[in-house]
């Protein structure tokens, strides 16, 4: 992405602040360790507004002069020796398009002029304990300054409120972006199915599956790869991939990969020997109906909720017939009674984030219109935990979900997660052709 696309992001964050200044902070990299550290993701806010991806940054947004300073850790041969490049304030300048960048030693000195000409401070509260203690000492310092003609900020806003509601219309270039991590995780699924039969382990499909993410250069796993086989399916984050794959097994695969920082979400469910027991299958026919109708309803003028009202419909049906739940239907909904086997909800945004930010509701407290360049997941499933009691005893311990990235455009749903086989013809063919 250019200095362009950034610059424009700026713009139109400065216009919709209005007048003020906002602080966005960098976290750390995270310890993994004495002396090493997890692979570092980029702050996806300030990443958004700057494209600017190295730890302990700190940027200065001023909207009256609309003028974007970073801080920025130093150049350093010796750490760089170690650690990987740093721009250092000559590459955040040079490379993306700061007006002004400067050394992080130098932010408690140069700090205090750039936010004391504002009225209205934009700060996250909450999100970097670093830049919560800054800011309580910067404003701490202004009301002790009452003389001075320039009093500071009088005014404390969230600048989330902008920023996220920006992040949740996908721009063409973060299309192309979130279309890439889905092309690359749709094939990766197709090689944990390849990888999977009787006998395997379930670290043997997420090892499948992150190596087509490295090998198509995804910086990695979007989020902890699920290989959840038999009982495993019922528990929703599982990420433990230890268990052996048994005979007559459900396999559920969760697992994207992050391309240019944007992140894929794809589950999908299939037999370990390709073919469905029959209350296996009844139960998946349940689930791929369900997505089905949910993914009809993500269409511009729609609102966020239809999308999961329609899968909940098709499951209550579905729970009625296989036995699972008894009753009348109209009592059932009221009650919500299928949440029982369905456990979370059907959809969330996605983006920087594999639960991307954005709110659901609108000003107004009503689930929200979705409109084009929104990306969402459809991922009804079902779950009958082992321990479940007065179901048939078939579907005890079967978990099925089903998931795909969506794009909703001025035309209708786009799936961009399709590369991932899952009608049952598909699932067929694609499982157990071992890898080379």
């Amino acid at each position: 992405m250019t200095h362009d696309i950034f610059r424009r992001r700026r713009d139109r964050f400065f216009t919709k602040m209005g007048e003020g200044v906002a602080l966005l902070f960098a976290p750390p990299a995270q310890a993994l360790g004495w002396d090493l550290h997890h692979r570092y993701r980029p702050d996806p806010d300030l990443r958004y507004l700057t494209g600017f991806p190295e730890p302990e940054t700190v940027a200065v947004l001023d909207a009256d002069r609309r003028h974007v300073t970073l801080f920025v850790r130093p150049k350093d041969r010796e750490r760089e020796t170690w650690e990987g490049r740093r721009a250092g304030p000559d590459g955040a300048r040079r490379d993306f398009g700061a007006d002004a960048a400067f050394p992080l030693a130098e932010l408690t000195r140069r700090l205090p002029d750039l936010v004391r000409r504002h009225a209205v401070l934009h700060h996250a509260i909450g999100v970097s304990e670093t830049g919560d203690r800054l800011v309580a000492d910067l404003l701490a310092r202004f009301r002790r300054e009452a003389r001075h003609p320039k009093r500071g900020p009088v005014v404390v806003k969230d600048p989330t409120e902008i920023l996220h509601e920006m992040r949740l219309v996908k721009e063409p270039e973060e299309i192309a972006a979130l279309s890439r991590s889905a092309a690359v995780a749709a094939r990766a699924h197709r090689d944990a199915m390849r990888t999977a039969a009787p006998g395997r382990y379930e670290y043997e499909l997420a090892a499948a599956l992150e190596r087509r993410f490295v090998a198509e250069g995804a910086s990695g796993p979007a989020y902890p790869s699920i290989v959840a086989s038999g009982v495993n399916a019922t528990i929703l984050h599982y990420d433990e991939n230890r268990r052996r794959i048994a005979p007559g097994d459900l396999i559920l695969v969760d697992a994207g990969c992050e391309v240019d920082g944007y992140a894929s979400d794809i589950t999908r469910t299939f037999p370990a020997s390709g073919r469905f027991t029959g209350p296996q299958r009844r139960l998946y026919d349940a689930v791929l109906a369900a997505q089905g109708a949910a993914i009809a309803k993500a269409v511009a003028g729609a609102r966020y909720t239809e999308v999961h009202d329609a899968a909940r419909e098709v499951l209550l049906d579905a729970l009625l017939d296989l036995g699972l739940l008894r009753g009348r239907r109209a009592v059932l909904k009221k009650k919500n009674a299928a949440q029982r086997f369905c456990l979370h909800n059907t959809s969330h945004w996605l983006g920087l984030d594999v639960h991307d930010r954005g709110r659901y509701l609108d000003e107004k407290g009503k689930p929200r219109r979705l409109v084009p360049g929104m990306v969402l997941t459809v991922e009804p499933g079902l779950y009958v935990r082992p321990d479940e009691t007065n179901v048939p005893k078939e579907y005890l311990g079967l978990g099925v979900r089903i998931e795909d990235d969506v794009l909703v455009t001025g035309t209708g749903p786009r799936v961009l997660t399709g590369g991932a086989p899952k009608e049952p013809a598909e699932l067929r063919a694609a499982v157990g052709r071992r890898l080379s």
